[in-house]
């Protein structure tokens, strides 16, 4: 069974290049354009990850990172945070909210995928 990545971007060139990349490693991503759904959407598909853009409209990143750490369905679920914002402060706050990792954009796709991967179980 593919392991089901929640992805929370608003840009479609981004989201598309999430999805892309993680589908041809291996993984199932669940694309998400608006936060206001993302808490909804992940108590659907239960994700094994979760990916979130910071900048999001009508709700921050960090206030879904809250929301999902709050919620007791989803606050053991692995989050990696994807932004923009490259600053040490950034970073710290966006640790500070409950994510586990962190990749500032444009990304790396090496890096992306070895974030992706730190942040699940091995595989058997």
């Amino acid at each position: 069974m593919a392991i089901r990545v929640l992805v929370v971007e608003d840009n479609e060139l981004n989201l598309k290049l999430f999805c892309d990349l993680l589908r041809a490693h291996g993984f199932a991503p669940e694309p998400v354009r608006d936060g206001r759904e993302a808490v909804a959407r992940a108590r659907e598909i239960d994700p094994d990850l979760i990916i979130t853009d910071i900048q999001l409209p009508h709700v921050t990143g960090l206030e879904l990172i809250q929301q999902f750490r709050a919620d007791p369905g989803l606050n053991a679920v692995p989050i990696m945070a994807v932004t923009a914002y490259a600053g040490h402060d950034d970073e710290a706050r966006i640790r500070a909210a409950g994510a586990n990792a962190y990749v500032s954009k444009p990304i790396s796709v090496l890096r992306f995928i070895e974030e992706v991967r730190a942040l699940l179980p091995p595989k058997p």
